[in-house]
């Protein structure tokens, strides 16, 4: 790998990196969780950042924009929910469109049966969760965007052990999200468990998605 692209590329992961272990470190401390609200957003960023400076043409600019997106949603995440639900439903928007672009040409029967379970059972799932049932609706909606964004992801033509794994840690750390205003409210799991499976994710699909462009894998 060229010089030029070591520098670019590494630092800005690395700082990402830390950004996301230094939040889950710190929102067990003392310290009032409003008070980290930079630290996701700076995590996501980052990301945004290394896909931005790897130019790799409309699709890294389209990647660029995802995680720009999931960076003010995860800096508005702790402030107004619904917002940051709407940003995130942008996101799969987003998300969806790029590897729809990129539709894997060669898949097997157990392949399409797990993304076409992503993209029936997650929204039912989703919507049996909310405790208060007003609640139901918005939520299973945004779920059918959910489960559509890992479903394409899984389909796509992207690495699938990084690009669907990450996807599928997204929808996962959504699901416990929602079981937190649900059959988790009130415990622990939903604080532990949420962010690092989803930063774990994103960081998954943002290396997946842009060493597959620079290498010219797919059209």
């Amino acid at each position: 790998m060229p010089n030029r692209a070591l520098i670019e590329k590494w630092p800005w992961l690395l700082a990402s990196i830390a950004a996301a272990m230094a939040f889950c470190a710190l929102r067990l401390t003392a310290i009032p969780e409003l008070w980290l609200l930079a630290l996701p957003g700076l995590a996501t960023g980052c990301l945004a950042l290394y896909a931005w400076l790897q130019k790799a043409g409309r699709d890294g600019n389209h990647l660029t924009a995802m995680m720009a997106v999931a960076a003010v949603r995860d800096v508005l995440f702790q402030i107004d929910l619904a917002v940051s639900a709407l940003l995130f439903f942008a996101y799969h928007m987003l998300a969806m469109a790029l590897y729809l672009r990129h539709v894997r040409a060669q898949t097997t029967a157990t392949q399409k049966a797990a993304a076409l379970a992503m993209l029936l059972l997650t929204p039912v799932l989703i919507w049996l969760l909310p405790a208060d049932r007003a609640l139901a609706p918005p939520v299973g909606l945004y779920g059918l965007a959910l489960g559509g964004m890992a479903s394409c992801a899984w389909m796509s033509a992207f690495p699938r052990y990084r690009v669907g794994v990450g996807a599928v840690l997204i929808l996962a750390s959504d699901l416990i999200v929602v079981a937190g205003i649900g059959p988790l409210m009130g415990q622990q799991v939903p604080d532990a468990l949420a962010w690092p499976l989803y930063y774990v994710g994103q960081l998954l699909v943002a290396v997946g998605v842009m060493q597959t462009l620079r290498r010219g894998r797919t059209s």
